[in-house]
């Protein structure tokens, strides 16, 4: 039941091209083995890394069956959520995305251990210990996805694979072809997903992110007894099943299942998306919780407590996030500039205090306004009182991002202006002058980033600094120096994905 494409219009020009920009020919890096899987759209294989020998999946789509301009864009918004998804534990990372004449290819995480799916039939269902083990994956890869702004669309055993052959292997979700951005508020009316997992509200063809509970709630009724709670022997059989049957909780296994586990599978399978348990309350609840403590709130929106990370970084950090922020490329950064043109409402290319308060508020935040201020200011490097698209980026920069070497090399050298493999206080106040920033305190920041006390900083100091989790310096920060730091520690931050 995926979406259809149609043919374009007699007279219009369908799109060629995927990515914006040409890339380099994906056997100049890769060598492309045996085939992994068919699926739909593409062919999955087996490929090593040229130089390191490093194992991946490579995803390889024929660009003959991208037949209009949506059906384009669609393989370049997976490419973007992958890129947007792909730091979280628990989805499968992209390394990369090629394009030729005639296939894109996505460079992926190799998982050794199989889909769900099959384990499921191996097994026949699960035991409710190790289903709540499962469900608790799924439910923790869905509340990320809702607020970093993404409907998965297409929550179903196969989706999910595991990394590696043994027991305890990690679960990873996969395949986000049918996944969108969506805003708060949003409605979808494609009917889009697989029979059996699709929600009631999206075969009325009005839905939002709700349907991804309702498909979560789907393999936890499989998870348990082995069999789906619709079924029928036609598609239209089982979308009747859906929209109108019964959940069966009286055959077995049922009957030796607890009624807590039945309780919670009630609450994601309810047919009305506005009484349905949202992923969170899904977390928080008896069965999945156990003996644990429940998480406090739900997972901050990924702006909020991106901006909270960004507010405890010294000056330096700031200004290179913002120098790499510009060298990204435009499916890595897509997902960003989504949740930008959500808060940026009268599409001025800037995001004021009222637009960031507004947006905020939209994604759950309760924020008081004092607080909302201090965040906008740690964003607006150049004191405009406005945060501009680069400083956005920046700011809701995924923190991994920055691990990339050739990235922190380029930052460095963007400073080190002579070439001298230092950065120096003159080199930080020249940067400090072109980004609008004030260079008070510019000695203290270094001292505490240069761990030689040699009055300059190398490329290995800062290094340090850039894959630093504590906002960037090499020593106890001084909270007394710095009102943005008190802040973020005492929202205590965290990153939601």
């Amino acid at each position: 039941m995926k979406k259809q494409s149609l043919p374009s219009p007699a007279g219009k020009l369908v799109a060629t091209t995927v990515l914006p920009y040409q890339t380099a020919r994906l056997r100049e890096h890769y060598l492309v083995g045996k085939k992994l899987g068919q699926g739909q759209f593409g062919t999955t294989y087996l490929c090593s890394h040229r130089s390191s020998g490093a194992h991946f999946a490579c995803k390889s789509i024929p660009k003959r069956k991208l037949v209009c301009r949506d059906d384009y864009d669609d393989v370049l918004r997976e490419i973007q959520i992958m890129h947007h998804l792909s730091e979280h534990p628990n989805v499968v990372r992209i390394e990369g995305s090629y394009e030729d004449a005639v296939f894109v290819h996505l460079v992926m995480e190799l998982c050794t251990g199989g889909e769900l799916f099959d384990r499921i039939v191996k097994k026949g269902h699960y035991s409710e210990k190790e289903a709540v083990k499962l469900i608790k994956t799924i439910v923790e890869v869905v509340e990320t996805c809702h607020s970093l702004g993404v409907v998965h669309r297409d929550l179903k055993p196969e989706n999910f694979l595991f990394d590696s052959v043994s027991e305890d292997a990690k679960l990873k979700a996969t395949d986000f072809g049918l996944s969108v951005f969506y805003k708060p508020g949003q409605t979808f009316h494609e009917v889009v997903g697989s029979p059996y997992y699709v929600a009631p509200e999206v075969l009325c063809k009005v839905y939002g992110p709700e349907v991804d509970v309702w498909s979560a709630g789907v393999i936890l009724y499989i998870l348990l007894s082995g069999v789906p709670p619709f079924w029928a022997e036609t598609e239209s059989g089982i979308f009747r099943q859906i929209l109108h049957g019964k959940l069966d909780f009286q055959s077995d296994p049922w009957p030796s299942i607890s009624d807590s586990a039945k309780d919670l599978i009630q609450k994601m399978l309810e047919r009305d998306p506005k009484k349905r348990i949202s992923a969170h309350e899904v977390l928080c609840h008896p069965w999945i919780m156990d003996d644990s403590v429940a998480p406090d709130k739900p997972l901050d929106s990924a702006v909020l407590s991106r901006l909270k990370q960004f507010s405890a970084m010294n000056k330096l950090k700031k200004m290179a996030l913002r120098f790499i922020a510009e060298r990204l490329s435009d499916e890595e950064i897509g997902g960003l500039k989504e949740m930008f043109k959500m808060m940026d409402t009268d599409n001025s290319e800037t995001i004021t205090f009222e637009e960031l308060k507004e947006g905020l508020k939209k994604v759950g935040s309760e924020l008081m306004e004092s607080e909302i201020k201090s965040l906008m200011d740690a964003a607006d490097i150049d004191n405009s009182g406005m945060i501009d698209y680069g400083e956005f980026l920046a700011a809701t920069l995924h923190l991994n991002k920055l691990e990339r070497e050739e990235n922190l090399i380029a930052a460095f050298s963007f400073f080190d202006k002579d070439g001298s493999g230092y950065i120096t206080v003159d080199e930080i106040q020249q940067a400090c002058k072109a980004f609008g920033l004030g260079d008070a305190h510019l000695d203290e920041m270094i001292k505490e980033i240069d761990q030689d006390n040699d009055g300059r900083i190398d490329y290995g100091e800062f290094v340090a600094m850039m894959r630093k989790a504590d906002g960037g310096t090499g020593r106890t920060r001084s909270m007394r120096n710095n009102r943005t730091f008190n802040l973020a520690d005492a929202f205590g931050v965290r990153d939601s994905t």
